[in-house]
């Protein structure tokens, strides 16, 4: 091994570089050449006695990035524990970015065997560690701490350390939110939606462990409107997390964004993220898993707003519609929002012909969910203009506008199919030509354009 002074870093610093910055894969081999020639050790030394040299910090947390990615690198972890307990009290971000990413690291290669990696950071009290760094860090030791315990919620040994039986211990996660800052209750609920992402195992766990009511308080605490919506952003998150939805729909939650919506007094955009939360939440197979009382609170405030007499904001109008879009994206929804007295879907219907903004597109998602009703089809084929409309490529110019199209003449095409009363009709056999001819162009060939040349003989004379 090349000699190596503590006292002059240069070698190190320069290897470090050149190792951190090689333009391919390190690989095992690769980690343990650089490791023989400068041991873990002297590099965890120099880490913590020279961080005052131009460069040395960010070069040798780069390498060891790269050495703890390798198998090898990650098979001396298990040795250097005290190393992440430092790191995640160093003073240094970056050091403790590196120490939370070491724990994933560890957590991704240490395999099952007499040791686990769980039961290694339980010893050695890292996952309170953790935990601080979660409140307490910067956006990206918080962002690298969250991968970490996500990572340890994967394994069933890891869920007993992140789900605690005990309410009342200081690392649950309900707990931990009541004692700390705005910004960390923010943090926590933003771990939640990642455990939620990881299984529906997971999910359930979250469920029984009453997590959910977080989300509940901090929607309750209406005096912050930047808090709010930070959780109503939290919550959008949430609510496109599969297994998180289910829960969502049979909790208070679609209470509270009722309120939200309903109350004047809030934000106009407050009152929109609340809408589309709730129609995302409400929409497809979400339907099911949601009381009738909710859907119907949460659809009468929506009716509300759009019903309202007074100057109506265009975004908060525009969500609402949506909302509605969403939640009648299903069976049972729509059959809700067409049955209600007054109908919710007549907003839809306003919007859809008023021939302003994306209204056509409204017009698209209304008849591709109606059309399977056998007296929407039979009005559909009885209206040319409809049909000259959504067969024809030509009208829309925009991606979503020609999908829209699209995705209602294949909606159309196949209801006209399934029904043999309209499908066995002679007089509407060039109907079914013209959806068909519609439906294999696809959505977006405009129109059948003839080569031209670009390059032409001389003429001869």
């Amino acid at each position: 091994m090349e000699e190596f002074s503590v006292d002059d870093p240069t070698q190190l610093l320069q290897a470090a570089s050149d190792f951190a910055n090689y333009p391919g894969l390190q690989n095992d081999a690769s980690a343990k050449d650089f490791l023989d020639r400068f041991p873990l050790p002297v590099i965890l030394n120099a880490l913590q006695t020279k961080a005052d040299v131009p460069g040395l910090e960010s070069t040798l947390i780069a390498a060891l990035e790269r050495v703890f990615q390798t198998k090898y690198g990650a098979s001396l972890i298990p040795h250097y524990m005290p190393f992440i307990q430092v790191g995640l009290t160093a003073e240094s971000h970056e050091v403790k970015s590196l120490a939370c990413k070491t724990v994933t690291y560890l957590l991704e290669n240490l395999n099952e065997g007499a040791i686990s990696a769980v039961r290694l950071i339980v010893e050695h009290n890292i996952y309170p560690l953790l935990l601080d760094c979660l409140i307490n860090g910067n956006e990206r030791v918080a962002t690298f701490s969250t991968d970490a315990i996500g990572k340890m919620a994967s394994s069933p040994a890891g869920m007993d350390v992140v789900f605690p039986a005990n309410t009342n211990e200081a690392t649950h996660l309900g707990a931990l939110a009541a004692q700390c800052s705005s910004l960390g209750r923010v943090r926590v609920l933003a771990l939640i939606v990642k455990l939620f992402s990881i299984s529906s195992y997971v999910a359930s766990a979250i469920h029984r462990s009453n997590l959910l009511r977080l989300f509940e308080a901090e929607i309750n605490k209406t005096n912050d409107t930047l808090a709010t919506l930070s959780v109503l952003e939290i919550m959008y998150e949430l609510s496109e997390v599969e297994h998180g939805r289910e829960f969502l729909s049979t909790s208070t939650l679609l209470q509270l964004l009722s309120s939200i919506i309903s109350n004047k007094s809030m934000e106009s955009v407050l009152r929109s993220r609340a809408m589309m939360i709730s129609g995302r939440l409400l929409s497809k197979g979400n339907y099911m898993f949601a009381d009738e009382l909710s859907v119907k609170t949460v659809v009468s405030a929506i009716d509300r707003i759009l019903s309202s007499s007074e100057t109506q904001d265009a975004d908060e109008c525009e969500s609402a519609l949506e909302a509605l879009g969403e939640i009648g994206s299903s069976i049972q929804g729509a059959q809700f929002l067409l049955s209600s007295s007054p109908p919710a879907a007549r907003h839809v219907i306003y919007a859809a012909f008023d021939r302003q903004g994306h209204g056509k597109q409204l017009g698209y998602r209304m008849l591709t969910g109606l059309v399977a009703r056998p007296w929407c089809l039979m009005e559909i084929c009885s209206k040319q203009e409809i049909i000259n409309i959504v067969t024809d490529a030509t009208t829309e110019t925009t991606k979503l506008g020609m999908e829209a199209r699209y995705n209602c003449c294949k909606a159309i095409q196949k209801a006209f199919i399934m029904s043999s009363k309209v499908s066995s009709d002679p007089a509407l056999a060039g109907l079914a030509e013209k959806l068909y001819d519609a439906v294999r162009k696809g959505p977006y060939l405009a129109k059948r354009l003839e080569a031209q040349p670009t390059v032409v003989t001389d003429d001869r004379f």
